[in-house]
């Protein structure tokens, strides 16, 4: 009997589930899934950098008038962009000589082939998960972008998005230091606060078990509202003000100890690569040279960007 083509198969395999690996990825992470369902998973084609389009002033040309007042029409620079550099992921799936002479039959190559691609998605979940925690030095610099560059613990200084905190204020996310989690409650109301405008305003909390704790403590059993729309999603979460508040923590929890990000997601963005969003990165046979083994290679390409930390914000638990 001749053996099917290997690589075709988990490559053509991997190819049918893409989509289900995306959305795997997103379901994976509440704060994906926030951005999904705000719009803000949005691809990109090409490029040198991901470019990230921020307003970061009024338009001057606004005011009031009368009558026949002269209206004024200066050109207003109001629009800008921030960069962000492409950070990649791969998840091979390999197959050994060996394992397909007793897997020989096209059925029983298919059953083998779709146990490792999914554990090759649930890895690679996982792995994105991870990176959006991270500052972005991870793996030598080839981690994602995270909330730890975005929401830093020192929100004044440092480039982010090729933008200086330094002398832009309006690039500066929020930051509450909590001393004594007997003031959480007030310390939460602040930073909640600081990051509001107009309608703008957090719509997602992720804490770890620490802050996650203390807020629990803090709130008497009637104030102890729950989301069913978020808790269909499969995260438990609970109510401040509107804000969804979700637990990172626990078993394999990646959000830092005693912290908690404040996020208004509608200024977050997930930007995968068009043509390297969890997909085969290639059709063709790919042999190992000194084994006999092929492999297929799961890929991502992208970046988390922002468009507005000044409407995010940190807590930092440090009792």
């Amino acid at each position: 009997m001749a053996f099917p083509n290997v690589s075709d198969i988990i490559a053509t395999t991997i190819e049918s589930r893409t989509r289900k690996i995306q959305d795997n990825a997103t379901d994976n992470n509440a704060a994906l899934k926030k951005m999904s369902m705000r719009g803000n998973i949005k691809t990109f084609s090409g490029g040198s950098k991901i470019v990230q389009e921020i307003s970061f002033q009024d338009n001057g040309n606004v005011g009031w008038y009368s009558g026949y007042d002269i209206l004024p029409t200066n050109q207003q620079d109001v629009i800008s962009y921030a960069e962000f550099p492409i950070k990649q992921a791969a998840c091979p799936v390999v197959m050994s000589g060996l394992e397909q002479l007793q897997n020989a039959g096209k059925e029983q190559m298919i059953d083998l082939m779709e146990g490792r691609i999914s554990v090759a998605e649930a890895s690679m979940a996982n792995l994105i998960s991870a990176g959006l925690y991270s500052d972005g030095t991870g793996a030598s610099g080839k981690q994602l972008d995270g909330l730890n560059i975005a929401i830093p613990t020192a929100p004044n200084i440092g480039v982010y998005g090729g933008i200086n905190r330094d002398p832009w204020v309006f690039w500066r996310s929020k930051l509450r230091d909590v001393a004594n989690t007997a003031t959480l409650l007030a310390d939460m109301n602040a930073l909640w606060a600081s990051t509001v405008r107009g309608m703008d305003r957090v719509d997602l909390i992720l804490v770890d078990n620490t802050v996650w704790s203390a807020y629990m403590a803090a709130l008497q059993a009637l104030q102890r509202f729950t989301d069913p729309k978020v808790g269909e999603l499969g995260f438990p979460a609970i109510k401040f003000m509107d804000a969804d508040v979700i637990l990172d923590g626990g078993i394999g929890g990646n959000c830092p100890a005693g912290t908690g990000f404040f996020l208004n997601t509608k200024f977050m963005h997930y930007r995968p690569h068009a043509s390297r969003n969890m997909v085969p990165l290639s059709p063709n046979r790919r042999y190992a040279t000194n084994q006999d083994a092929e492999v297929q290679i799961l890929g991502f390409a992208g970046n988390l960007t922002s468009s507005g930390p000044q409407f995010c914000g940190r807590l930092d638990v440090n009792p």
